[in-house]
Protein backbone atom coordinates (compact mmCIF):
# COMPACT_ATOMS: atom_id res chain seq x y z
CA UNK A 1 0.00 0.00 0.00
CA UNK A 2 1.09 3.57 -0.43
CA UNK A 3 2.78 5.29 2.49
CA UNK A 4 -0.28 7.31 3.51
CA UNK A 5 -2.51 4.23 3.40
CA UNK A 6 0.03 2.19 5.30
CA UNK A 7 -0.10 4.63 8.20
CA UNK A 8 -3.89 4.59 8.12
CA UNK A 9 -4.10 0.80 8.04
CA UNK A 10 -1.59 0.48 10.87
CA UNK A 11 -4.04 2.34 13.08
CA UNK A 12 -6.90 0.04 12.05
CA UNK A 13 -5.10 -3.27 11.47
CA UNK A 14 -6.82 -5.20 14.26
CA UNK A 15 -10.23 -3.82 13.28
CA UNK A 16 -9.61 -4.71 9.64
CA UNK A 17 -8.57 -8.26 10.50
CA UNK A 18 -11.91 -8.77 12.23
CA UNK A 19 -13.82 -6.91 9.50
CA UNK A 20 -12.42 -8.80 6.52
CA UNK A 21 -12.45 -12.18 8.26
CA UNK A 22 -16.18 -11.75 8.84
CA UNK A 23 -16.79 -10.76 5.22
CA UNK A 24 -19.54 -13.34 4.69
CA UNK A 25 -21.14 -13.41 1.24
CA UNK A 26 -19.05 -10.47 0.00
CA UNK A 27 -15.76 -12.18 0.77
CA UNK A 28 -17.04 -15.43 -0.75
CA UNK A 29 -17.83 -13.57 -3.96
CA UNK A 30 -14.41 -11.93 -3.96
CA UNK A 31 -12.66 -15.26 -3.48
CA UNK A 32 -14.80 -16.99 -6.10
CA UNK A 33 -13.87 -14.27 -8.58
CA UNK A 34 -10.16 -14.52 -7.78
CA UNK A 35 -10.22 -18.30 -8.14
CA UNK A 36 -12.17 -18.26 -11.39
CA UNK A 37 -9.76 -15.80 -13.04
CA UNK A 38 -6.47 -17.06 -11.61
CA UNK A 39 -7.03 -20.75 -12.26
CA UNK A 40 -4.80 -23.63 -11.25
CA UNK A 41 -1.05 -23.35 -11.42
CA UNK A 42 2.19 -23.80 -9.55
CA UNK A 43 5.00 -21.64 -8.32
CA UNK A 44 4.78 -18.35 -6.42
CA UNK A 45 1.78 -16.07 -6.75
CA UNK A 46 2.52 -12.61 -5.39
CA UNK A 47 -0.33 -11.08 -3.39
CA UNK A 48 0.31 -7.35 -3.88
CA UNK A 49 -0.97 -5.26 -0.96
CA UNK A 50 -1.79 -8.51 0.82
CA UNK A 51 -3.01 -6.73 3.95
CA UNK A 52 -3.84 -9.33 6.59
CA UNK A 53 -3.44 -12.19 4.11
CA UNK A 54 -7.18 -12.79 3.99
CA UNK A 55 -7.06 -13.89 0.34
CA UNK A 56 -4.05 -16.22 0.49
CA UNK A 57 -6.18 -19.35 0.75
CA UNK A 58 -7.45 -18.89 -2.82
CA UNK A 59 -4.16 -19.28 -4.73
CA UNK A 60 -3.03 -21.90 -2.22
CA UNK A 61 -6.12 -23.96 -2.97
CA UNK A 62 -5.34 -23.79 -6.69
CA UNK A 63 -1.80 -25.14 -6.33
CA UNK A 64 0.07 -21.84 -6.19
CA UNK A 65 2.42 -20.80 -3.40
CA UNK A 66 1.12 -17.45 -2.14
CA UNK A 67 3.64 -14.82 -1.00
CA UNK A 68 2.63 -11.37 0.14
CA UNK A 69 3.93 -7.83 0.14
CA UNK A 70 2.46 -4.85 1.95
CA UNK A 71 3.74 -1.61 3.42
CA UNK A 72 1.61 -1.80 6.56
CA UNK A 73 3.46 -3.44 9.43
CA UNK A 74 0.23 -3.65 11.40
CA UNK A 75 -1.45 -5.61 8.64
CA UNK A 76 1.55 -7.90 8.18
CA UNK A 77 1.36 -8.94 11.85
CA UNK A 78 -1.80 -10.80 10.90
CA UNK A 79 -0.69 -11.85 7.43
CA UNK A 80 2.35 -13.77 8.69
CA UNK A 81 0.01 -16.44 10.03
CA UNK A 82 -1.25 -17.12 6.51
CA UNK A 83 1.63 -16.73 4.06
CA UNK A 84 5.29 -15.66 3.79
CA UNK A 85 5.43 -11.87 3.57
CA UNK A 86 7.80 -8.99 2.96
CA UNK A 87 7.31 -5.34 3.79
CA UNK A 88 7.48 -3.23 0.68
CA UNK A 89 5.89 -0.57 -1.51
CA UNK A 90 3.63 -1.75 -4.31
CA UNK A 91 5.21 0.83 -6.63
CA UNK A 92 8.71 -0.56 -5.95
CA UNK A 93 8.20 -4.27 -5.31
CA UNK A 94 11.09 -6.12 -3.61
CA UNK A 95 11.04 -8.72 -6.39
CA UNK A 96 13.48 -9.45 -9.22
CA UNK A 97 12.62 -8.68 -12.82
CA UNK A 98 10.70 -11.33 -14.79
CA UNK A 99 10.72 -13.74 -11.85
CA UNK A 100 7.06 -14.58 -11.14
CA UNK A 101 4.51 -16.74 -12.94
CA UNK A 102 1.54 -15.02 -11.27
CA UNK A 103 0.47 -12.02 -9.21
CA UNK A 104 -2.78 -10.63 -7.90
CA UNK A 105 -4.08 -7.44 -6.31
CA UNK A 106 -7.33 -7.89 -4.42
CA UNK A 107 -9.45 -5.07 -2.93
CA UNK A 108 -6.41 -2.79 -2.76
CA UNK A 109 -6.35 -0.61 -5.87
CA UNK A 110 -8.33 2.15 -4.15
CA UNK A 111 -5.72 2.24 -1.37
CA UNK A 112 -3.09 3.39 -3.85
CA UNK A 113 -2.72 6.94 -5.15
CA UNK A 114 -0.91 5.72 -8.29
CA UNK A 115 -2.30 2.36 -9.37
CA UNK A 116 -0.89 2.71 -12.90
CA UNK A 117 2.60 2.67 -11.32
CA UNK A 118 1.68 -0.58 -9.59
CA UNK A 119 0.59 -2.08 -12.90
CA UNK A 120 3.97 -1.16 -14.38
CA UNK A 121 5.65 -2.98 -11.49
CA UNK A 122 3.46 -6.00 -12.14
CA UNK A 123 4.78 -6.14 -15.70
CA UNK A 124 8.35 -5.79 -14.46
CA UNK A 125 8.16 -8.72 -12.03
CA UNK A 126 6.06 -11.12 -14.13
CA UNK A 127 7.64 -13.58 -16.50
CA UNK A 128 6.56 -13.26 -20.13
CA UNK A 129 3.15 -14.91 -20.26
CA UNK A 130 2.70 -14.53 -16.50
CA UNK A 131 -0.82 -14.03 -15.13
CA UNK A 132 -2.13 -11.03 -13.22
CA UNK A 133 -5.52 -10.90 -11.52
CA UNK A 134 -7.08 -7.63 -10.43
CA UNK A 135 -10.17 -7.69 -8.22
CA UNK A 136 -11.48 -4.43 -6.82
CA UNK A 137 -14.57 -2.44 -6.05
CA UNK A 138 -16.41 -1.57 -9.24
CA UNK A 139 -15.09 1.81 -10.45
CA UNK A 140 -18.47 2.74 -11.97
CA UNK A 141 -20.68 1.95 -9.00
CA UNK A 142 -18.60 2.06 -5.80
CA UNK A 143 -16.95 5.18 -4.45
CA UNK A 144 -17.60 8.52 -2.82
CA UNK A 145 -19.79 9.34 -5.85
CA UNK A 146 -22.14 6.35 -5.35
CA UNK A 147 -24.96 6.08 -2.81
CA UNK A 148 -26.10 2.50 -2.12
CA UNK A 149 -28.38 3.57 0.71
CA UNK A 150 -31.49 2.93 -1.41
CA UNK A 151 -30.36 -0.35 -2.96
CA UNK A 152 -31.40 -1.87 -5.36
CA UNK A 153 -31.26 1.70 -6.70
CA UNK A 154 -27.70 3.08 -6.76
CA UNK A 155 -27.33 6.83 -7.26
CA UNK A 156 -24.13 8.02 -8.98
CA UNK A 157 -23.16 11.71 -9.06
CA UNK A 158 -20.63 13.93 -10.85
CA UNK A 159 -17.81 13.05 -8.46
CA UNK A 160 -17.15 9.99 -10.65
CA UNK A 161 -14.53 12.14 -12.41
CA UNK A 162 -12.81 13.13 -9.14
CA UNK A 163 -9.50 11.27 -8.80
CA UNK A 164 -8.62 12.61 -5.35
CA UNK A 165 -8.67 10.68 -2.09
CA UNK A 166 -12.01 10.76 -0.30
CA UNK A 167 -13.38 9.58 3.03
CA UNK A 168 -17.00 10.12 1.95
CA UNK A 169 -19.23 7.05 2.00
CA UNK A 170 -22.86 6.12 2.44
CA UNK A 171 -21.59 3.26 4.66
CA UNK A 172 -20.40 4.83 7.88
CA UNK A 173 -19.14 1.50 9.24
CA UNK A 174 -16.90 0.47 6.35
CA UNK A 175 -13.29 0.83 5.28
CA UNK A 176 -13.51 4.06 3.30
CA UNK A 177 -14.52 6.29 6.22
CA UNK A 178 -11.49 5.04 8.18
CA UNK A 179 -8.69 5.05 5.61
CA UNK A 180 -10.12 6.87 2.60
CA UNK A 181 -9.89 5.76 -1.03
CA UNK A 182 -8.58 6.96 -4.36
CA UNK A 183 -10.84 6.62 -7.39
CA UNK A 184 -9.72 5.51 -10.84
CA UNK A 185 -12.49 5.59 -13.48
CA UNK A 186 -13.02 2.45 -15.53
CA UNK A 187 -11.49 3.80 -18.74
CA UNK A 188 -8.39 5.02 -16.88
CA UNK A 189 -7.99 1.64 -15.18
CA UNK A 190 -8.21 -0.35 -18.41
CA UNK A 191 -6.03 2.06 -20.38
CA UNK A 192 -3.36 1.95 -17.66
CA UNK A 193 -3.44 -1.84 -17.73
CA UNK A 194 -2.87 -2.01 -21.48
CA UNK A 195 -0.29 0.78 -21.47
CA UNK A 196 1.72 -1.03 -18.81
CA UNK A 197 2.14 -4.00 -21.15
CA UNK A 198 -0.59 -6.34 -19.97
CA UNK A 199 -3.00 -8.03 -22.37
CA UNK A 200 -6.56 -8.41 -21.10
CA UNK A 201 -7.85 -11.98 -21.30
CA UNK A 202 -11.10 -11.88 -19.35
CA UNK A 203 -13.17 -9.27 -17.52
CA UNK A 204 -15.71 -10.05 -14.80
CA UNK A 205 -18.34 -8.20 -12.79
CA UNK A 206 -20.21 -9.44 -9.74
CA UNK A 207 -22.71 -7.98 -7.35
CA UNK A 208 -26.04 -8.37 -5.59
CA UNK A 209 -29.37 -7.33 -7.03
CA UNK A 210 -28.20 -6.67 -10.57
CA UNK A 211 -25.74 -3.84 -9.86
CA UNK A 212 -22.13 -5.08 -9.70
CA UNK A 213 -20.01 -3.96 -6.76
CA UNK A 214 -16.93 -5.90 -7.93
CA UNK A 215 -14.89 -5.45 -11.11
CA UNK A 216 -12.12 -7.88 -12.01
CA UNK A 217 -9.91 -8.97 -14.85
CA UNK A 218 -7.27 -11.49 -15.84
CA UNK A 219 -4.37 -10.17 -17.88
CA UNK A 220 -1.06 -11.61 -18.98
CA UNK A 221 2.29 -10.01 -19.52
CA UNK A 222 3.02 -9.79 -23.21
CA UNK A 223 5.86 -12.03 -24.33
Amino acid sequence: MATTSAAAYDAHADWYESYISGGGDYLRRVHATVGDLLGAGEGPCLDICCGTGAHASVPAGLGWTPVGVDLSGGQLRHARRRLPVARGDATALPVADSSLPAAMCVLASTDLPDYPAVLREVVRVLRPGGRFVHVGVHPCFVGAFADWGRHPSVVVDARYADLSRSFDSWNTGGVRVRVGAWHLPLADLLNATVTAGLRLIRVAEAGPGGVPDLFAFLAIRER
